[in-house]
């Protein structure tokens, strides 16, 4: 991979920890909020239907947490594959994942044929 591309890459990576940090923030400040504040009304109040609505609601936001957390520290971990001069080698095989691969999924660990033997088992 040539310098451009990795320079490239390597910005590609920095926003989009950048929009993930500040995507964990949000979810964070709203995920404090208990059930009861979701529903605008206190539990003793509450319909069954609001309180599920608002448990829904809590753990789509736990899952949508969880989820950003793992892309944030994928994308972490290639910046780390960066700076030690290994990123683009698949951590599985150490052969050369390719720059289309690359491009669509700047912060992938493994070349296509590996992905594909992982996701087939």
């Amino acid at each position: 991979m040539d310098a451009t591309t990795l320079a490239e890459l390597k910005a590609a990576l920095e926003a989009e920890l950048a929009h993930l940090t500040a995507t964990l923030v949000d979810l964070e400040r709203d995920s404090s909020t208990n059930l009861s504040d979701q529903s605008g009304e206190n539990n003793y109040r509450d319909h069954m239907a609001d309180q599920g609505t608002a448990t829904f609601g809590k753990e789509l936001e736990m899952s949508l947490e969880g989820n950003a957390r793992e892309l944030h520290a994928q994308v972490r971990g290639a910046l780390g594959r960066v700076d030690a001069g290994t990123y683009g080698c698949c951590v599985r095989c150490s052969k050369e994942i390719s720059v289309e691969r690359l491009r669509a999924m700047p912060a992938a660990e493994l070349c296509i044929t590996c992905k594909e033997w992982e996701e087939s088992r």
